[in-house]
């Protein structure tokens, strides 16, 4: 009888005991469609830790219209965050997992991009694929700043992958086979 109470206090304090709160960034790519144009992107979910706040959102980096100025040089730009139905029609390649340092060094970047003075979209130089790039590198993955694919979204990320072959896919509602790399607290500068 003392065996089953202590058993069902055990379980009991188990289950309220909250799950760490982490937040996975996931990198995707979106290949050329008769609506869409190839694109690269980073979807953001999780729990904020220290606020308890959950978040699922995106963040792409892109031109503000399309236009043929695209082909001939800087252009105005936008940090765009695309539909869950954009997001479930793309590739997911490999997830981050952040902690709220993480998260904050995730969002700086963000806005840093966001806002870029005058058009800081260039398809040759300052594309999403550049964006995406500059996320895994800010997180300390190996990247190619030479690579042939920077208007290859899907190529580049599974050059990307190559480089870093520790890199694993998980989503929220899936059971990783193997553990995504751990994102290291580093402070925010």
């Amino acid at each position: 009888m003392r065996l089953r109470f202590l058993i069902l206090i055990v379980s009991f304090f188990m289950a309220a005991t909250p799950a760490k709160a982490e937040i996975l960034a996931t990198f995707y790519s979106h290949d050329f469609s008769a609506t869409y144009f190839p694109h690269a992107f980073i979807r953001v979910q999780g729990t904020i830790e220290e606020t308890g706040e959950e978040i699922d959102t995106n963040y792409g980096f892109t031109a503000k219209s399309t236009s043929p100025g695209i082909l001939f040089g800087s252009v105005k730009h936008m940090m765009e965050t695309k539909k869950i139905g954009y997001v479930n029609k793309s590739d997911a390649h490999f997830t981050l997992r952040l902690d709220d340092t993480g998260y904050a060094k995730l969002m700086a970047l963000v806005e840093e991009w966001a806002n870029i003075e005058g058009k800081g979209y260039n398809l040759k130089k300052r594309n999403c694929v550049h964006f995406a790039m500059e996320m895994a590198a800010l997180f300390d993955l190996d990247v190619n700043r030479k690579s042939k694919f920077f208007k290859k979204p899907k190529s580049f990320m599974k050059e990307l992958m190559e480089l870093n072959p520790e890199l694993a896919l998980i989503l929220p509602d899936q059971t990783p086979a193997e553990e995504p790399v751990q994102i290291a607290s580093k402070p925010v500068e």
